[in-house]
């Protein structure tokens, strides 16, 4: 590996780890954050399998919830927004030592709810492409912003 590519794969860590505590703990890295889109990847380690030796469900929820909530809330101009749903399928396992690349991107962007898509992918072995779907997954987004306007006096979203 060159240092090119080396110090390339070495860069998102910080981001990671000033984004969102928990996938830095995992190892997940962020590679792209805007409001049409959230990227990144994982290694699959032991810290994130469960016992068969796969990628763990719960993982793939940790995931979705969050590159969903930096994209909505990059999208909302930077409110508070708060997850109402969440809803993944899996049909293929992650492995062990498998490298999985996960792409979140908006469905909807409205003025109080936001609907974000997005996908694991394995590498193929092959060719080295990331091309096997392992998830699918929806969040569902509520804005703060929209809400203290329409309830007056309500701290809900302050709160938060």
């Amino acid at each position: 590996m060159d240092d090119a590519t080396s110090s390339s794969s070495r860069a998102p860590r910080p981001k990671t780890e000033e984004l969102d505590a928990a996938l830095h703990a995992m190892g997940f890295e962020i590679e792209r954050v805007s409001p049409a889109e959230v990227t990144g990847r994982l290694l699959v380690t032991p810290t994130c399998c469960q016992p068969f030796k796969v990628l763990h469900g719960g993982v793939s929820a940790l995931i979705a919830e969050g590159l969903a909530s930096m994209g909505a809330h990059m999208a909302s101009g930077y409110s508070r927004v708060a997850g109402v749903q969440l809803s993944i399928n899996h049909f293929r396992s992650a492995a062990l030592g498998d490298t999985v690349l996960v792409r979140a991107a908006p469905l909807h962007v409205g003025r109080s709810t936001q609907k974000k898509e997005g996908s694991i992918f394995q590498r193929k072995e092959q060719d080295g492409c990331f091309s096997l779907a392992v998830a699918c997954m929806r969040v569902r987004w509520y804005l703060f912003v929209h809400a203290r306007r329409c309830q007056q006096g309500n701290k809900v979203g302050q709160e938060l």
